[in-house]
């Protein structure tokens, strides 16, 4: 969704739309004064509203409806680097005074235009990560665009200065951010050369960033310390009853264990957790991957921590177009049944597509554009996004039938799947503390993933069945699991046909992208098994009292 270029106040109008698919947290995308040319992430000044997007009353009046609503708002920040155009950057590159050392600033050869970079250190888009700048006559430091100079976060006033932009949006009332590159925030202090992944290529071809393992260029020590500034900042703002402030990290490309490194050490804490989007990566049916994705996070996740799933994002390809429509709806059913907070990206719940082209006559990477198209809201002009002659980004053709009003009158829609599935995520103890045992893979081709959600205290089982296969698949749950009945109650199901009907458990079919959710009395929990005990995982273990309708801990 979004504050649109009309001025129309966008999200503060959807709001009670918002509510109604039980979502508790708005995340908006950068929208700092700064250049559209790179999405806003090289910010021309840290406090103030890009105009397009309309005034700092605009958005203050956002957050207070925001909560008015009992909603919470987390913002993107990314203190990496900012906008050559900041006024940081132009007292730099003039050596004024405390600023002279606030970027990242080394002395370079620059003859007949030609630059002879400090190393061989590359830009994530690309040849070097080095700029001659005619004014100061040395080359700036840029992990990203020429545009996007690096900030200094060795330097002391660099550090306090970022610390008081993230109080100044706490001040504002916004409840958390969402920080991005984090990793790149330090860099080694030598100018030593990254080691080349293939070491008999020339060096003077080497101009793509895989090419080389940038050991020296992120992750660097210190900079979880940095991370764990930014958490006591907002920890003192977190003190006030109710006002939680929350600090999540992207991780894009890190290894499992790196990325594990984001939620903090055992009495340190960091990220609440850091963005989990291996799930945007899936672009072919099967769970060979989607199981990787799953019980990697839960097997490396330290104790006590909490899960997060995505299945789309600005910076990928929506889920329909990687996987076929046939499978929003069993997705949209993984991530409100997995343990944690599920993360939806506007249109996933009623399955909008990429958009065919951009048709901008700016220079794009086009891949980065067709999954950012408007919100289709019903079929007049513009989907309903805005009233303007024409919008930033085309249409995607599907509007017509693909939309908010069209859905609401459906018997069943993927948008009808997705408020039930969320009610269900939002209020029932199983979902959001029990634990989760991954049973296994089953069906004709090994394709329907199938795992429990369970809680001590409660004879009540869910049990999750999604065939991610291409094709129809009949499962023997009654052979895999242990207290199981002959029968068993379907609770919900992608297929609205057969909800509430009792079913088999030695022959449940699941056609192609089915989904469901079964519900079942026993007194046999999956977590207590030996044979699935590195299966099982809980963040938080709790036990519910029936006596006194309460969650406790005295397990």
């Amino acid at each position: 969704m979004g504050i649109e270029k009309t001025g129309k106040k966008g999200i503060q109008d959807k709001l009670d739309y918002i509510r109604n698919l039980n979502i508790k947290t708005v995340w908006i995308t950068s929208f700092y004064k700064s250049s559209l040319k790179d999405f806003r992430h090289g910010v021309e000044d840290f406090r103030e509203i890009d105009p397009i997007f309309g005034t700092m009353k605009d958005f203050e009046n956002l957050i207070a409806a925001i909560h008015d609503k009992g909603l919470k708002l987390i913002i993107d920040f990314i203190p990496n680097h900012t906008s050559n155009k900041h006024v940081w950057f132009q007292l730099s590159r003039n050596r004024t005074e405390k600023y002279s050392d606030y970027y990242i600033w080394h002395n370079c050869t620059h003859i007949d235009g030609v630059t002879t970079p400090p190393n061989n250190w590359l830009s994530v888009y690309g040849n070097s990560s080095w700029h001659f700048d005619d004014v100061r006559k040395q080359c700036y430091f840029h992990q990203f665009r020429k545009e996007q100079p690096d900030l200094n976060f060795r330097n002391r006033d660099v550090h306090q200065e970022i610390k008081e932009i993230i109080q100044y949006w706490l001040e504002k009332g916004v409840d958390g951010f969402s920080f991005d590159a984090v990793k790149f925030l330090l860099e080694a202090t030598h100018l030593r050369n990254e080691a080349q992944v293939n070491v008999s290529q020339n060096p003077d071809t080497v101009t793509r960033y895989s090419e080389l393992h940038h050991d020296f260029t992120t992750t660097q020590v210190g900079m979880h310390d940095i991370v764990r500034s930014f958490r006591q900042t907002m920890d003192r703002y977190s003190r006030e009853p109710g006002r939680y402030r929350f600090l999540g990290t992207e991780a894009n490309g890190d290894s499992i264990d790196r990325t594990m490194m984001y939620y903090g050490l055992p009495f340190i804490q960091e990220a609440d957790f850091p963005f989990n989007n291996h799930l945007t990566a899936l672009d072919t049916p099967g769970n060979s991957a989607l199981n990787k994705v799953i019980m990697s996070w839960m097997e490396n996740m330290p104790e006590g921590k909490w899960p997060n799933w995505m299945i789309g994002g600005p910076d990928n390809s929506r889920l329909t177009s990687r996987l076929g429509k046939e499978y929003i709806n069993v997705m949209n059913m993984l991530i409100l049944t997995l343990p944690g907070t599920p993360i939806t990206y506007y249109g996933e719940e009623i399955g909008m597509e990429n958009i065919l082209s951009a048709n901008l006559n700016e220079v794009y990477d086009a891949n980065t554009l067709l999954s950012k198209s408007p919100m289709q809201w019903d079929n007049s002009s513009n989907a309903g996004f805005s009233e303007g002659n024409h919008t930033w980004l085309p249409i995607s053709a599907d509007y017509h039938t693909v939309n908010v009003d069209a859905q609401n009158t459906q018997l069943r829609s993927s948008l009808k799947l997705y408020q039930e599935l969320s009610s269900l995520h939002a209020n029932d103890l199983l979902l959001s503390r029990g634990w989760f045992c991954h049973v296994g893979n089953t069906g004709d081709d090994g394709r329907v993933v199938v795992y429990t959600r369970e809680l001590d205290g409660l004879d009540r089982v869910l049990a999750v069945a999604l065939n991610f296969g291409e094709s129809t698949s009949v499962v023997n749950l009654a052979a895999m699991m242990s207290g199981l009945p002959a029968t068993v109650h379907i609770r919900l199901s992608t297929n609205s046909a057969i909800e509430g009907s009792a079913l088999d458990t030695s022959a449940i079919k699941l056609d192609k992208g089915d989904g469901l959710i079964l519900e079942y009395n026993t007194k046999t929990f999956l977590h207590y098994e030996a044979a699935l005990r590195d299966r099982c995982f809980v963040s938080n273990r709790a036990c519910y009292s029936s006596a006194l309708g309460i969650l406790h801990s005295l397990c």
